[in-house]
């Protein structure tokens, strides 16, 4: 038995919602170990689809104990949104299945409205970034900058409003160099004590808790939002989130040794997707990637927005294989796939005439890079539903097959549609 590792392969969007809820109903923990609401998780689970942004996966299952770890940047007011609508449908949070690291850095409005006002900025000069605007980045730069409030924070009334002045001092000198009214100190603070008393029941110190539940043998299932193409320092920057998305941030953000993290799994989409702004070599603008976008509905979770389609890109996977020290993949949307005459795979790229294995990290050489592809035979058959090797026709398998070779990682699992029971299991992650 083993704990594991989720995180995406590619630019996120790749069905870690599904994969983690079916891998949920054997973990006893699950732990959420970066990013912030920004994240966009759909479950359907008997046909009612769960729309998670903040809340680990395992919440819609009984008897889990869901953790939101410190490498997470919590928006109070999201979180209370998001449990009142999860009780809607019938799921009830409470802090016997939610815990909340105390040392959890908050997301303020502050952080919002400056996320905002630079991405206006910035597409108005034409350097957008395409950001969510819900404040991440702001709130990530206030914790490396030593001036964050923590959850802990909301309990400590005598040293609170002193560290609403320090954060103050910096946010309003922004505002005014945006030509934007200050916040007032009062304001700050009315937003962080009207939602306290919903918080601070869920608080814990997690490190402690993951590290006894480890020693009883709990199963802990670690959970990472979007994906390694968007990590701050693995990614294609600046076009990338604001935390480390790579499989190693599952300990520092959760507080769990390095050693204790098990299997790393990565989740990867059969094509390749991206939102937002960024380089995209394998990107179709052709009725190819349109079928494609259709047939997957490519739309973001949290955002809404049209996702770019294009051809798998084994080079750009290979390298999250290397970065994550992944272990095997769960392979996702292959029955998208089906009914295409032929399939093609970025091997590498061509860069000023070279040919280069690899995404070179410099913005310009990206932008410049071309594509090598190696072209397979399509499949005619459906693969929606599929639940074992036998149900693939032959042409998936070899495609299957031609993946696994070519981003030097073993298919662990196999999804054929959104359904968590429409999965092929080749090996178990917390039996490897």
């Amino acid at each position: 038995m083993t704990n594991v590792v989720v995180v995406g392969s590619q630019w996120g969007d790749e069905g870690k919602g599904k994969i983690v809820d079916w891998l949920s109903e054997r973990a006893d923990i699950v732990v959420r170990f970066q990013g912030g609401h920004n994240a966009g998780h759909t479950l359907v689970i008997d046909g009612v689809s769960y729309k998670l942004s903040l809340l680990p996966s395992g919440i819609v299952r009984g008897g889990k104990i869901s953790v939101i770890g410190n490498g997470v940047v919590l928006d109070p007011h999201a979180l209370v949104a998001e449990i009142d609508k999860l009780a809607g449908q019938g799921v009830k949070v409470t802090p016997e299945n939610l815990r909340i690291a105390d040392n959890a850095t908050l997301i303020l409005s502050v952080h919002r409205e400056l996320d905002g006002l630079r991405e206006d900025a910035a597409s108005n000069s034409g350097t957008k970034i395409g950001t969510t605007r819900r404040g991440i980045g702001p709130a990530y730069e206030d914790k490396v900058g030593r001036r964050a409030i923590r959850v802990m924070d909301l309990a400590d009334m005598e040293t609170l409003p002193g560290k609403v002045d320090r954060i103050l001092t910096h946010h309003n000198a922004l505002r005014r160099g945006l030509g934007e009214k200050e916040v007032s100190h009062e304001a700050i603070m009315q937003e962080l004590t009207s939602v306290a008393e919903r918080v601070l029941p869920f608080r814990e110190t997690v490190w402690e808790l993951l590290d006894k539940e480890r020693r009883k043998g709990a199963r802990i299932l670690f959970e990472g939002a979007q994906g390694s193409l968007l990590d701050i320092d693995h990614g294609t920057y600046p076009f990338v989130t604001s935390s480390n998305t790579v499989a190693g941030q599952a300990s520092a953000g959760s507080g769990m040794g390095p050693g204790a993290l098990g299997y790393i799994l990565g989740i990867t989409k059969a094509y390749t997707t991206r939102v937002g702004e960024g380089p995209f070599p394998t990107e179709l603008k052709d009725e190819i990637g349109q079928f494609l976008g259709e047939k997957g509905h490519e739309f973001g979770t949290v955002t809404g927005r049209k996702r770019r389609c294009g051809w798998f890109d084994a080079a750009l996977v290979r390298q999250s294989v290397a970065t994550n020290g992944i272990t095997g993949i769960a392979l996702t949307k292959l029955d998208v796939l089906d009914g295409l005459d032929e399939l093609k795979i970025c091997v590498g790229y061509k860069l000023d005439g070279v040919q280069i294995d690899h995404l070179p990290a410099s913005q310009g050489a990206q932008a410049r890079v071309e594509p090598v592809y190696v072209t397979l035979e399509g499949w005619k058959e459906s693969t929606v539903g599929a639940r074992k090797w036998a149900d693939l026709p032959a042409q998936a398998i070899k495609y299957v097959r031609q993946v696994e070779e070519l981003i030097g990682a073993p298919v662990a699992l196999l999804s054929t549609s959104p359904e968590r029971e429409d999965t092929i299991l080749v090996t178990d992650p917390f039996e490897d």
